[in-house]
């Protein structure tokens, strides 16, 4: 299969890239680094992107960010970065790539834990991750020609201590088990899932 894994350099898109690089053509994507480049917080570089990729098989999002911080300081302008990066971002990767991606294709998205076990400074990323799961769920009954969608939700994860103390309480996941989530969702056959891992 044609593989695009945007966000391959990060903590789990290394993983993931590695996991499917030696069965599959793996194209690597991100800002800054990777086969190709794109800004998934513009609509204009996520067609260009495309453009330039051609068809593909699968296309795997394990990118985006948002705002971590306290609720009585937090501004609509600090929430919408959150908006505008891991939702809409992700979500214009669907909308954009659904006319580019193959029959029978696939889309993985990246939501997380915090939209149904949230923590102290994250209700940004708790909204964005809600509603990425809300969308993939809508999602999988929209598209057309046999393409799939799912979202994995990881927990926090044993590669990033930095975050661990923000997540009182959770043990941290291996990250064998969140890149088996990304493999399930590449290479099965469910549709509309939320694949929590935690």
């Amino acid at each position: 299969m044609r593989i695009i894994i945007i966000g391959a350099s990060g903590t789990l898109g290394s993983k993931v890239t590695a996991a499917l690089k030696d069965k599959h053509e793996v194209i690597t994507a991100g800002s800054k680094s990777g086969d190709l480049r794109v800004d998934i917080t513009s609509p204009e570089s996520i067609e260009a992107f495309y453009k330039k990729a051609g068809n593909f098989d699968v296309l795997v999002s394990v990118t985006g960010s948002g705002h971590f911080g306290p609720l009585s300081s937090m501004t609509p302008t600090d929430f919408k970065k959150g908006i505008d990066s891991k939702l809409m971002g992700q979500v214009n990767l669907v909308l954009i790539g659904q006319h580019y991606i193959n029959s029978k294709g696939s889309f993985t998205l990246t939501s997380g834990i915090l939209a149904t076990d949230p923590v102290l400074y994250g209700a940004n990323l708790s909204a964005v991750n809600g509603g990425l799961n809300s969308f993939v769920i809508a999602a999988a009954i929209g598209l057309e020609n046999g393409v799939r969608i799912n979202a994995i939700s990881p927990g926090v994860v044993e590669d990033s201590p930095q975050y661990f103390d923000a997540f009182p309480g959770h043990v941290p996941v291996t990250m064998d088990r969140v890149v088996a989530g990304y493999i399930r969702s590449v290479l099965g056959a469910g549709t509309g899932q939320v694949i929590e891992i935690f």
